[in-house]
């Protein structure tokens, strides 16, 4: 009788884990069908059922992860992103997407701490030029003038723009390098060291000729000057 009931025991087991595998097949189906029509709502939903299937660390919680920021979901992306990091704390892609979306909902001393925790690991300049940015944003000008300082001396891969908006129909796409020179150049202004501000923006201009920005802060500069 011992013997049957454990056979019947192994059975019911076998015949349980068949059933969850036919329902995670189902379900990657369904969130290849939804992606391929573009509906990223049934997709989360199909990616939901098989991280309830597979249990807290599915795979599919990355996935979920990059559809919500890719969506521009920065609330949702935040919340899966940083359950995420609890098993994956090294992963630097989760970092990021963490730190831009932390930026993004406005949540900017929580954005500071990831981007400084990013940059420890990264030692990346385009980090630390974010992070100057969002200290600058905090008042925290000693602290931007330190970061923005550091990202500088740091090697520039050649590949990250940043966006300037010089107006409501007009923007500039910026190397990062000019970018970190004209930050610079703000965050010296608002330090009253107009001589190394007017070097930064010299140095934003040559290293991007047709900089608005940065012409127009210099101009303004040596109009005070000769005033």
């Amino acid at each position: 009788m011992k013997r049957i009931f454990i056979i019947l025991s192994f059975l019911t087991a076998a015949t349980a884990v068949a059933q969850t595998a036919n329902d995670i097949a189902f379900e990657q189906q369904k969130m290849k069908q939804a992606l391929a029509y573009g509906d990223k709502t049934v997709a989360a939903n199909a990616m939901y059922s098989i991280i309830l299937l597979e249990g807290p660390k599915s795979v599919y919680k990355d996935s979920l992860a990059y559809l919500y920021f890719n969506d521009r979901n920065f609330i949702s992306c935040f919340l899966v992103s940083n359950d995420i990091l609890k098993n994956k704390p090294d992963n630097l892609e989760f970092m990021e997407m963490n730190a831009i979306s932390l930026e993004s909902m406005g949540a900017i001393e929580k954005a500071a701490e990831a981007y400084q925790n990013l940059f420890t690991k990264t030692n990346n300049n385009y980090h630390a030029y974010k992070l100057a940015g969002l200290q600058f944003g905090m008042s925290k000008f000693e602290e931007a003038y330190i970061s923005i300082k550091k990202a500088d001396k740091l090697p520039d891969d050649k590949t990250v723009k940043i966006t300037f908006q010089v107006n409501k129909n007009y923007s500039q796409n910026i190397d990062l390098k000019a970018a970190i020179a004209y930050l610079e150049g703000i965050i010296a202004m608002n330090l009253n060291k107009d001589s190394e501000a007017k070097l930064s923006f010299e140095r934003a201009i040559k290293i991007f000729p047709e900089f608005v920005l940065a012409k127009s802060k210099l101009d303004a500069l040596n109009a005070e000057t000769k005033e």
